[in-house]
């Protein structure tokens, strides 16, 4: 009898990179981005909501998969700082 492995959906490790500092998951290709961004921000120190993704200059969706967005083993999504506010104030005299 041969046994096959519980978990045949091969593994993606994404590097996940803040100003220099970098960090691997190891991920499903069909997990959902929400989980990985939780994870990369509890192992950077911030609060949930502090960064936005991004991979090869498109913002990636919470709700998407690596798997659906065509990520490969190995690939690097940059976190970056979310901008709240920054809008532009006008005075009139």
């Amino acid at each position: 009898m041969s046994q096959e492995p519980e978990d045949v959906k091969p593994k993606l490790n994404l590097v996940i990179n803040f100003e220099g500092q970098h960090i691997t998951v190891k991920v499903k290709p069909n997990m959902p981005f929400r989980k990985i961004f939780e994870a990369a921000e509890k192992r950077f120190g911030k609060d949930s909501g502090t960064f936005k993704f991004v991979f090869e200059g498109q913002r990636l969706n919470a709700e998407h998969t690596p798997g659906g967005s065509g990520l490969e083993d190995g690939d690097m999504i940059d976190a970056v700082l979310e901008q709240l506010g920054g809008g532009v104030l006008c005075l009139h005299q």
